[in-house]
């Protein structure tokens, strides 16, 4: 493909961060960094989507992909290196590999660039960094690192249900349910094996824990996997559901909740993800349900100070900039949090007023870390011309 001649921004300049494409020039959701580039477009940024293959931290100009509207399309231009970097790097094996790695480390040891986001969360790591502190051990269901059978075997002797996940799973894949059950004759302890598949989950039943861990043990394979304690959340129409919440940085920097939505489980599934089978919803409506109105706008702000106390938790542990996360949170029948899940890479919400204020906050954060960088540099950041 042809690359325009180099271009002189005079607007701040903000890269989508990915994996090059061989066929389709670079990997991720087109449309949502088209969705990004217009926002920043009437906000006054440019946006461009940016290869960790085409990235040269040491030099002052590089290819990136900017979006003609008109013709709709992406053309290769050469472009100066943009003041901050928007990690949307689409797999953990991508951002795992060392030529990834060196240059994500290469940049976040940049004096003019800012990269947000440079890495996916780890399960384990994340309840350990959660469970150090009071303001968020609270909101966490008991968990262990599945090692070994006695973690499984632990948990299920003092809950009668428990979730399997792998540690560095996505949207529900490879989620499993263990429940204690009694036997209808003789009454002994029983486990039901819920197997999450694409749109419904299998249930195996096994008598004895030795013949329910050699199933479990079958399906985890090599993968990590933690085990949790199952909380009885409520239920909208016989329905399981949870709060899909979205935690962003603000134009001062500072972290706020953007919206909740809700997620309801299919009914043949184990987990709320829409890709499994789940279904969006109005969280205040499914807690109404079960709560009444007045109850149900407590529980949002309750979820509201539980979302913003992980947020602060997990970038502190973390060691790195933050600027959005997404979380899973459950409400059990008295009305109690649970965190469940974040994800630094957050998917699509499809909610519209959640959807147009997540894009407007990105570019507003953007803003942020290059104002607070040229003022700290003391100089006119990459990307400008006089």
């Amino acid at each position: 493909m042809e690359i325009t001649s180099s271009m002189a921004f005079h607007r701040p300049l903000l890269g989508i961060l990915t994996m090059d494409d061989p066929e389709e020039l670079f990997r991720g959701n087109r449309n949502n960094f088209i969705d990004l580039i217009k926002t920043g477009s009437e906000m006054g940024v440019s946006v461009c989507v940016v290869t960790v293959k085409d990235l040269k931290p040491k030099h002052k100009k590089m290819i990136g992909y900017m979006y003609d509207p008109v013709a709709k399309q992406f053309t290769q231009q050469i472009i100066g290196i943009p003041h901050v970097l928007y990690n949307r790097i689409p797999l953990r094996e991508d951002e795992a590999l060392p030529e990834v790695q060196h240059t994500l480390q290469a940049i976040m040891k940049h004096s003019q660039v800012r990269l947000f986001n440079p890495t996916f969360f780890n399960k384990w790591s994340l309840f350990e960094w959660l469970n150090k502190a009071k303001t968020t051990a609270k909101y966490i269901p008991a968990t262990r690192r599945m090692t070994a059978s006695t973690e499984l075997e632990g948990l299920l002797k003092l809950h009668s249900s428990v979730y399997m996940k792998p540690i560095s799973g996505k949207a529900g894949k490879g989620i499993m349910k263990v429940e204690r059950v009694f036997g209808r004759l003789d009454r002994r302890t029983e486990y039901a094996l819920s197997i999450q598949e694409t749109k419904g989950s299998v249930v195996y039943k096994y008598p004895k824990f030795s013949l329910l861990w050699a199933k479990v043990k079958e399906e985890i394979g090599h993968e990590d996997y933690i085990a949790q304690q199952g909380v009885t959340i409520v239920k909208y129409k016989k329905r399981q559901f949870d709060l899909r919440l979205l935690v962003q940085k603000t134009y001062k920097g500072e972290w706020d909740v953007t919206g909740i939505g809700a997620r309801l489980a299919g009914k043949l599934s184990i987990t709320t993800h829409v890709p499994r089978g789940g279904s969006i919803d109005d969280p205040e409506k499914l807690l109404a349900a079960g709560f009444g109105t007045e109850g149900a706008k407590r529980i949002m702000q309750r979820a509201r100070r539980a979302a913003l106390a992980i947020a602060r938790q997990v970038e502190k542990k973390s060691g790195y900039m933050l600027g959005e996360m997404s979380m899973d949170m459950g409400v059990d029948i008295h009305g109690g949090i649970w965190f469940f899940e974040a994800n630094s890479k957050p998917m699509k919400f499809d909610e519209p007023h959640i959807r147009k204020k997540s894009l407007e906050r990105i570019v507003q954060y953007s803003l942020y870390l290059i104002r607070t960088n040229q003022a700290k540099t003391g100089g006119v950041p990459i990307g400008y011309t006089n």
